[in-house]
């Protein structure tokens, strides 16, 4: 691929739009309104590690420590809501996926670039009223990210505004997934058929159609909660006649194909980052496309193993584990292929690469456990204990945050036009994968042992476990600040970033760092794949 040589302005230096804040939080340039989530999504990502990180001193030892049960309810609600919805579900794509979906096909914006914004001011619009539901009412939310009935029907804290705060994120999800899937469709630059796209824009457009047809459901289901609390519809009060497990049907139909818009774009990086660091065309590409389509639909239709425990017939129980382990293929194929393609490679170690390997380290970790939670068998044990808080982490932080760090290193040198300093970015990698194991492993181990989750106190015979992963805590905080202090500081003292210092084989590593305004001079030409490192040049 190649595109034009001329040198134009910058996006991030172009005046033409004005200066200022309001250039950018009223801009429809694609890569800025990109940034403007990346930045929005990092400040909620550090309020949601501070949580954490409160919750975790409560843990250090039993009984009450420094808040008690009430406030830590409160830090685990908001934990989970901040770091769900407004951290991993939009990391990758809203952040990404803007600045680089257009890019990659050779196109100049979205579709709609216009929608594109009210995407970012909904998805603002909803922390703000997330905020307010903290400091207004009878006390911040407490029943936990998932909101489960009856407590959160008849809780007297600010769940419902909490609730409306989440519904208008979901069309900001929507609205997101409506455009990438028109872009998808439609932009794509003459030449670039369905095969040659780049494996990352298909993870984005598997990811759209889950945004598309299962955030409605999070939406109606939400919308459901402040009706209960507001006039008492009563369709989950069994009082009235109603039904809460319906809730955690209508909740998990939504939320396990969520966890899909989490991990499938941090796939995607892991599929770009992987043949640039290998010199190597991506092992199976079609296999890989497929089963990006294959995650979204087969990752609709096994919501139910999150009830196993919650009374349904065996039949059901047993459709739903087996669809469980069907899911299971098409990651393993990704991963797979990923090995494959690292085999005799001409292999680069640098940070990109290695916060891959940590992806699938650890995902595959995650995955391997959501398969014991899949058998109804070993979850009826593990259910409802630490097993689970271990699992999803490893999936969730050990997947689509280490996808993110991999994409925040990856195209760092593209968005900013600077470099990070290398040694300090190993260095960092080194103490978040260390601290991350230390925090989450030993949660496996006191789930097996029957700790429950969601407790704020425990018995004395899981103290040293809960140590261990308190300070595990901490380990991964400060490699987290190595990490965001080496990137930072690279965007004013970076050495400068030429147009591909990967040298990656895709179309936005062929325009200046950073991109132009219009991200190409003239239409763009298609001269090889997206995994073709022939003739490709290394610009530093």
């Amino acid at each position: 691929m190649a595109s034009t040589a001329s040198q134009p302005v910058s996006f991030l230096q172009d005046k033409s739009r004005g200066s200022g804040i309001f250039s950018w939080i009223f801009s429809t340039d694609h890569k800025r309104i990109g940034l403007l989530y990346f930045w929005t999504i990092l400040t909620m990502f550090g309020i949601g590690v501070v949580l954490g990180l409160l919750m975790r001193l409560e843990l250090i030892a039993p009984g009450e420590t420094i808040v008690g049960a009430e406030t830590y309810n409160v830090f685990f609600t908001l934990h989970g809501v901040i770091m769900i919805f407004t951290v991993v579900i939009p990391s990758i794509p809203a952040a990404f996926g803007n600045i680089f979906l257009p890019i990659m096909i050779g196109a100049e914006d979205v579709a709609f670039p216009r929608l594109n914004l009210l995407s970012w001011w909904l998805y603002i619009i909803g922390i703000a009223v997330i905020v307010v539901s903290m400091i207004t009412g009878q006390g911040p939310p407490d029943t936990g990210w998932t909101f489960y009935v009856p407590f959160s029907e008849f809780t007297t804290s600010n769940v419902t505004v909490a609730a409306i705060g989440v519904f208008i994120m979901g069309f900001s999800s929507i609205l997101t997934g409506l455009n990438f899937l028109t872009t998808i469709h439609r932009l794509r630059m003459p030449g670039m058929s369905w095969t040659k796209l780049p494996l990352f824009v298909w993870s984005l457009y598997a990811t759209a159609w889950i945004q598309v047809l299962a955030t409605p459901i999070l939406g109606i289901t939400v919308a459901l909660i402040v009706l209960e609390r507001v006039i008492g519809v009563g369709l989950f009060d069994p009082a009235k006649g109603g039904d809460p497990l319906m809730y955690q049907h209508l909740f998990w139909i939504y939320s396990h194909p969520a966890v899909y818009i989490m991990v499938l774009p941090a796939m995607g990086v892991v599929t770009e980052i992987i043949p640039t660091f290998a010199r190597k065309h991506i092992f199976g590409y079609k296999a890989i496309a497929v089963s990006s389509l294959m995650i979204a639909f087969a990752g609709s239709l096994v919501w139910a193993h999150h009830m196993f425990t919650s009374g349904m017939s065996d039949t059901a129980v047993m459709i739903f584990s087996f669809l469980t382990f069907i899911v299971a293929i098409p990651s393993a194929i990704k991963v797979f292929n990923w090995v494959a393609t690292l085999y005799k490679g001409s292999i680069q170690v640098e940070a990109p690469l290695l916060f891959a390997l940590a992806f699938i380290f650890e995902f595959s970790i995650g995955g391997l456990t959501g398969l014991v939670l899949g058998s109804a068998g070993t979850d009826i044990h593990v259910h409802d204990t630490y097993f689970v808080v271990g699992h999803f982490h490893y999936t969730i932080f050990g997947g689509t945050m280490m996808g993110m760090f991999g994409a925040m290193h990856y195209w760092w040198p593209k968005m900013f036009g600077r470099m990070y300093n290398r040694g300090r970015a190993f260095l960092a990698w080194a103490i978040i994968f260390v601290g991350f194991n230390a925090l989450y492993f030993p949660m496996l181990i006191m789930g097996l042992e029957g700790m429950p989750r969601r407790y704020y106190d425990y018995l004395p015979q899981y103290q040293n476990a809960q140590v261990i992963s308190t300070v595990g805590s901490w380990v991964l905080v400060v490699g987290l600040i190595i990490m965001f202090y080496n990137l930072f500081s690279a965007m004013k003292k970076g050495k400068p970033a030429g147009r591909n210092p990967w040298g990656a084989a895709t179309l936005e590593w062929t325009v200046p760092s950073p991109p132009p305004t219009l991200n190409f001079v003239g239409q763009p030409v298609l001269e090889r794949g997206p995994y073709d490192y022939k003739g490709v040049v290394v610009d530093e």
